[in-house]
């Protein structure tokens, strides 16, 4: 499997879309680190002192905005896993260039767990470096207003959470490039993927407003692709602290009223190995 992963790894770092994502990438740190700075510096002169409420306030507008990074950085980070990883097999299929490996007697399992290898491991670095990015713009361009109160646990879990985002989307990538054209993945992926997370913000607002129907509605999408769920638990890890009366976890736009639960971990984690193990079998019964 390591001459796959080595070979995914060319592929990814010669793909148009890797050098262009990396470049809208740090014009979305530089942005946002902009934005920060811009915010902390107006912040620390309307709302000035250590009053109890002032406190409250800057807590709350800190948590605000890197809510806001972090939301965007996973959307950056989830479409980089789908299109680097949609066309992984089914391109190779199409053009035929998949011949070259079968023909050498390499098992089929072999050459779909070697893709997975590669392409997972590239993403989670990449998820890593823009989770951290976001944070260390939080931490230092932030200074004394709108720097987070988090601790080293809390970043490590929610950093975990984040990962396992693109390599769940890999594991469903590799499997419908498995079974269909490359194009047709990629729209079956985007819309899956759009599903959750509206069907995330649905639950919220149910939550929000006490209707069952909505609830059941967004729990819904988060059984059928659990990614938004990765998302919400991510966030509720980083900022749902006991001395935080206006956590993230609970307030604004992207607060979570109703946390996904440690037995919808169980099962994102079951469903990520269900969906390659489907992709290895599936792929080794295809007629290529």
């Amino acid at each position: 499997m390591w001459p796959i992963m080595k070979i995914t790894y060319r592929e990814m770092l010669s793909k148009r879309i890797f050098t262009i994502t990396m470049m809208m990438s740090l014009a979305f740190l530089l942005l946002f680190g902009v934005a920060t700075w811009f915010a902390a510096r107006e912040l620390g002169r309307e709302l000035g002192g250590s009053a109890p409420d002032v406190l409250m306030q800057k807590n709350f507008f800190s948590t605000q905005l890197l809510g806001m990074g972090l939301y965007f950085g996973s959307f950056i980070t989830a479409l980089l896993a789908i299109l680097s990883s949609v066309g992984s097999i089914a391109s190779e299929v199409e053009s035929h260039q998949i011949d070259t490996w079968l023909a050498r007697a390499l098992p089929r399992h072999k050459y779909v767990l070697g893709k997975f290898g590669g392409l997972s491991s590239m993403l989670i670095l990449y998820a890593i470096l823009m989770f951290l990015g976001i944070l260390g713009i939080n931490q230092w361009v932030g200074g004394g207003v709108l720097a987070a109160d988090v601790s080293a646990q809390q970043v490590l879990s929610s950093l975990g959470y984040f990962v396992l985002m693109p390599v769940i989307l890999v594991c469903v990538s590799l499997l419908l490039s498995s079974v269909t054209t490359t194009v047709t993945g990629g729209i079956v992926l985007i819309i899956l993927y759009g599903i959750s997370f509206i069907g995330g913000f649905v639950e919220q607002i149910g939550s929000i407003i006490g209707q069952d129907a909505l609830i059941n509605i967004g729990i819904i999408s988060s059984l059928l692709f659990p990614t938004d769920s990765l998302f919400r638990q991510a966030t509720v890890v980083l900022f749902d602290t006991a001395d935080d009366p206006l956590s993230f976890a609970t307030q604004g736009i992207f607060g979570t009223m109703s946390p996904p639960s440690d037995a919808m971990l169980f099962y994102t984690v079951i469903y990520g190995a269900v969906m390659l193990a489907l992709a290895v079998r599936l792929f080794g019964k295809r007629d290529v």
